[in-house]
């Protein structure tokens, strides 16, 4: 059917707003970070064309390699052992176990707490004079040793177990609803061709769940490279710049350090990263939209 002209005109009306709203916010902000990324403004915006000279600074830069191999270290670490937990805790929860509605609020509540909460409460965990080292030790313990934080090549890996904790409960919830959505003959079949569980899940279970791990993965992944609070609370980069982050440099760089083409270059670098993995994924989802 047809839109007559009156409706036509509604209909763009109604839209115009938003369509405003994302040019000017977001083209519009995007466009003007990777020029200022090609330029050698400092404290204020300037159009003095360098080329790539910023990205050249960048590659130079200790602290932006560093922070690099972090991003990379904590990425695979809590993409991977976040799908693995909120999986096997789903698994769980799907055995129709007592209190189920309790339960699944308790493995989601990290999930409402902000990153500079879950920050500040593993902090002070994971500090040896004050957290789980000290409580062990007081116990008797007095070998027990859990300094992860204070040391610089292990501090990555406490920000990797506080973001593990928060994102786990909301993998669980989106596994959850894949296993729900497993249809019962298939695990009547299983029991009938004798099939242990486990073997249920790996073969059978899980290439069924490709979709709810994908969404989870998506959803990670965006965690991933807007990681920033979690680290400022936690660590603040520290100690020196172990734990330092690529969202973390930008912000430094910005508003501590006055320098804005360093600072653009580097959110363009993660700009195009960012495209470079979710790209492939959404030519798959609509290459699968064609095909159904």
């Amino acid at each position: 059917m047809r839109l007559s002209l009156n409706s036509r005109l509604s209909v763009i009306s109604a839209l115009l707003p938003a369509l405003l709203v994302m040019l000017v916010v977001y083209v519009g902000a995007t466009s003007w970070t990777v020029w200022m990324s090609l330029t050698n403004s400092r404290m204020l915006p300037n159009n003095n064309f360098v080329g790539l000279r910023q990205y050249e600074m960048l590659l130079g830069n200790d602290r932006w390699i560093t922070s690099v191999h972090n991003i990379i270290i904590y990425g695979v670490l809590f993409v991977s052992l976040a799908l693995l937990i909120g999986f096997l805790l789903a698994v769980a929860i799907d055995q129709r176990v007592r209190a189920e509605d309790t339960i699944r609020s308790i493995y989601l509540y990290p999930y409402s707490m902000s990153f500079v909460v879950t920050g500040l409460v593993w902090q002070w965990l994971l500090n040896p004079t004050l957290g789980i080292q000290h409580v062990l030790r007081s116990w008797g313990f007095e070998g027990a040793t859990f300094d992860w934080i204070v040391r610089p090549e292990t501090a990555i890996y406490c920000l990797v177990i506080a973001g593990v904790w928060q994102a786990s409960g909301l993998v669980m919830a989106i596994m959850l609803a894949g296993l729900r959505g497993v249809d019962d003959e298939i695990w009547k079949a299983a029991r009938v061709d004798g099939l242990p569980k486990w073997r249920v899940y790996v073969s059978i279970i899980i290439p069924m769940m490709g979709a709810s791990f994908a969404t989870a993965a998506v959803l990670l992944s965006t965690g991933v490279v807007r990681l920033y609070d979690l680290s400022v609370a936690m660590t603040n980069g520290g100690p020196g710049i172990a734990s330092e982050v690529p969202a973390k440099f930008v912000m430094d760089h910005l508003f501590e350090r006055a320098n804005i083409g360093l600072a653009t270059a580097a959110a363009t670098t993660m700009l195009i990263t960012v495209i470079a993995v979710v790209a492939p994924y959404l030519y798959w989802r609509a290459r699968k939209g064609e095909m159904r």
